[in-house]
């Protein structure tokens, strides 16, 4: 099963992302993962790539999506793969999508987590890390992951520590809009890019306002 996954920031792309992986038993392909390897390794195109990053330019897509492309034929790849992270754009979408055609490689599904972008944006600022375990999930927008209060202090749902902290990009709110911005442009953005696969696809949507339990029971009664 071979399936592109799409999400705003906050939507909880990476939790479904990694059911979805566990449950089919297929690699959770990111690209930024790709990109450290091809330079780490020192492979033509990661060559090619850090020249790019080097100068804070972007990796054009003529050496990105062959990137691509390799880590989808790699052997643990044969039974299916979940890519994330890509395309973000109209004209990623389908120079993708003519590269998979090229290659007679097909895409079963395209995922789609919905969520508005102002419940989005609280979500990404209301994040909360716990000092004791980062894995340990506090929201203070998300009734199930709310940190709870303990003596007039906010302390962690998991363990109870006192020591809960923010991320300074989860709070920089020009960063954050700046990223919706790219991924709600139903234009030339990551929207343009989800409606350019409906005609191609199925396009599985799924609400992203429930908690992660129902979302997940939704997403797996889709995805067969």
């Amino acid at each position: 099963m071979n399936i592109l996954i799409f999400g705003p920031n906050g939507s909880g792309k990476g939790t479904q992302g990694a059911i979805v992986q566990k449950k089919f038993g297929v690699p959770h392909i990111e690209t930024g993962v790709i990109f450290r390897e091809n330079i780490s390794k020192g492979t033509e195109l990661g060559t090619k790539a850090k020249s790019y990053i080097d100068k804070g330019e972007l990796v054009p897509d003529g050496i990105t999506i062959p990137m691509i492309l390799n880590r989808l034929k790699a052997d643990d790849c044969l039974k299916g793969w979940l890519l994330d992270g890509f395309p973000r754009n109209l004209a990623q979408a389908e120079a993708l999508w003519q590269a998979l055609q090229k290659e007679k490689i097909k895409l079963d599904y395209v995922i789609e987590i919905v969520l508005d972008r102002k419940t989005a944006k609280k979500r990404i600022m209301g994040r909360r890390l716990c000092a004791t375990d980062n894995n340990h999930p506090n929201n203070i927008f998300i009734d199930a992951i709310k940190p709870t209060e303990k003596d007039g202090k906010i302390v962690c749902r998991v363990c109870g520590s006192d020591k809960l902290t923010t991320r300074a990009d989860d709070q920089d709110e020009a960063a954050i809009d700046k990223r919706h911005g790219i991924y709600y442009d139903s234009q030339t953005g990551t929207m343009a890019a989800v409606n350019f696969f409906r005609d191609k696809t199925r396009v599985i949507e799924i609400s992203g306002l429930p908690g992660v339990k129902e979302v997940t029971e939704d997403l797996l009664k889709k995805l067969k």
